[in-house]
């Protein structure tokens, strides 16, 4: 995957946004022993994921796609005290590995992680289940469907938030399943009404949707 960004002006940013606690360097070290360890989200993009929930006041946060848990905690340390929530993931070994790093910390007794297909997790939501936020980082060829089974269990106001949506440039000339998905859903939500969007070029690109 090349990189969108000049990689000084990636390390810029880094540097010039608030480090990371030591707990979350370490997850950042385990994490590069495991496969397709670039999956997780950095320290920039884990930071603006814990401003938007803190600006926002969200109490209930939603996340599909836990890896190994980067996302998830720094959600939760904006969360208020009551606060929670709830990550879906399918593999076994990556889950383990975050709530290894959710046990050390008294964030992480915010956190729920519901192993299984994401999919049936959502389809499996009562109805009157409502989330403040929502974090998409799964299967990309499936973020369409993700957004029509979240969008019912969000609150107005409430806010979507998509990962990899610039996906390396491969958004300009879609050719596999999930550069296609993600074409897709940068369409569906630019062109529904039910929302107000803007794509965010930060790292690999971020759409954010709230909901009227």
């Amino acid at each position: 995957m090349r990189p969108l960004v000049d990689p000084a002006i990636e390390r810029y940013a880094h540097d010039h946004t608030k480090p990371p606690s030591e707990l979350m360097q370490e997850l950042v070290r385990v994490t590069k022993e495991v496969p397709h360890a670039n999956m997780q989200v950095g320290n920039v993009e884990g930071t603006f994921l814990r401003m938007l929930v803190a600006i926002s006041g969200a109490k209930r946060v939603l996340e599909i796609g836990t890896f190994t848990g980067y996302s998830a905690l720094s959600m939760a340390e904006a969360l208020p005290e009551g606060g929670t929530l709830l990550t879906c993931d399918i593999d076994p070994v990556c889950t383990a590995i975050a709530q290894s790093f959710f046990d050390r910390t008294p964030h992480g007794k915010k956190i729920e992680i519901r192993l299984g297909d994401a999919i049936a997790t959502l389809r499996a939501l009562p109805a009157s289940d409502m989330f403040d936020l929502v974090f998409l980082d799964a299967v990309k060829a499936s973020y369409c469907e993700y957004f029509d089974l979240v969008l019912p269990h969000v609150p107005t106001g409430g806010l979507i938030i998509a990962d990899n949506t610039l996906w390396s440039g491969k958004v300009l000339d879609p050719k596999t399943a999930d550069d296609i998905g993600i074409d897709a859903y940068n369409t569906k939500v630019t062109n529904d009404p039910r929302v107000d969007n803007a794509l965010l070029s930060i790292r690999d690109g971020i759409m954010v949707a709230r909901k009227r």
